[in-house]
């Protein structure tokens, strides 16, 4: 059976009414007339066959049978509001499984995820060291922050950062074995976190194909590789978003001016149908949100600073201290 339930205004109106014991103030917060007020109540009352109201003075006052109706019509309103809060504003509860780059989640996310927890104590992350592209697909996976050409298809995905490679080094390695040109890397090992395209990518842009290499390490990955330049094994390729606070706590340096646009971007890519969870759009916004941050403060002075050549230029020799 159908349950009869009364009208809705009318209903909005004895609830302004009861709370403020008055129709003027309720008249105001409806953004209606005193009159308008006076009407719906009536109309309620006729349609419940009750008195809800009784004047006392300048004010109203409830009577038994409005008395009754008040905590279910007030309990209903909340109930509304809280899920329409719910809704429209992004969630800041639950859990959250991301998939990430390697080097990015190691050397710029999580040194950042003191900003998002603050924001999102309730957040409850779950963070997978990955660029696999079955990641996409996953369903114990929310969304994914992974290096390629975008080509994915059947999902969301906005580019999230580009990025330039550049040669990076240890500060004690250079100081005992310097490099004072493009040929003094002959006498370096070189550390590879791919297959070797982007090193090849970065000598052709130096006029340094024919240079004589020695010992070669493939890591794996770039995190493998910085990690193991950082620790003086060799030079690697850095790039300028994971290798940016390296170089500015001289754990690394660049000692050349020449850097590269690296094959591939950064994006940020899930399925069609988690980008409209809440959970997943406070994540994508802080991500783009800490990526805007770090371009405001681009201008900033840096120990290592990589100034970008698309262009084949004549190498500058930084000697690992920033070029003047």
């Amino acid at each position: 059976m159908t349950k009869r339930l009364p009208p809705l205004n009318p209903l909005r109106a004895f609830e302004a009414t009861a709370r403020h014991g008055s129709l003027t103030k309720a008249a105001t917060e409806l953004n209606v007339t005193h009159g308008a007020v006076s009407h719906q109540i009536k109309a309620l009352e006729q349609s419940l066959g009750v008195k809800l109201f009784e004047r006392v003075g300048q004010r109203v006052k409830l009577t038994p049978h409005g008395a009754e109706l008040l905590p279910a019509v007030s309990t209903a309103f909340d109930g509304i509001a809280a899920a329409t809060q719910r809704m429209t504003r992004p969630a800041s509860s639950g859990t959250l499984s991301v998939s990430c780059v390697p080097a990015l989640l190691l050397l710029w996310m999580t040194p950042r995820l003191g900003s998002f927890m603050a924001q999102y104590p309730d957040i409850r992350l779950t963070l997978i060291p990955s660029n696999d592209p079955k990641d996409l697909r996953a369903p114990n996976i929310d969304v994914c922050v992974h290096y390629g050409d975008g080509s994915w298809t059947d999902c969301w995905m906005r580019k999230w950062s580009g990025l330039e490679l550049f040669p990076v080094v240890s500060p004690t390695l250079i100081n005992n074995r310097p490099i004072r040109s493009v040929r003094d890397l002959a006498d370096h090992v070189f550390l590879h976190g791919d297959d070797g395209r982007e090193w090849h990518t970065w000598l052709a842009a130096a006029d340094a194909l024919d240079l004589e290499r020695g010992r070669r390490h493939h890591l794996g990955d770039a995190r493998m590789a910085t990690e193991a330049a950082v620790h003086g094994h060799g030079v690697a390729l850095g790039d300028s978003v994971t290798a940016s606070a390296l170089l500015a706590r001289g754990m690394l340096v660049a000692p050349f001016s020449l850097s590269v646009p690296a094959v591939d971007d950064f994006y940020v890519v899930c399925r069609n149908e988690m980008r409209t969870t809440p959970i997943v759009q406070v994540f994508v916004d802080w991500l783009f949100a800490e990526k805007a941050g770090d371009d405001g403060r681009a201008d900033a002075p840096v120990a290592g600073r990589i100034v970008s050549r698309r262009k084949r230029p004549a190498l500058r020799v930084m000697g690992g201290k920033s070029a003047s």
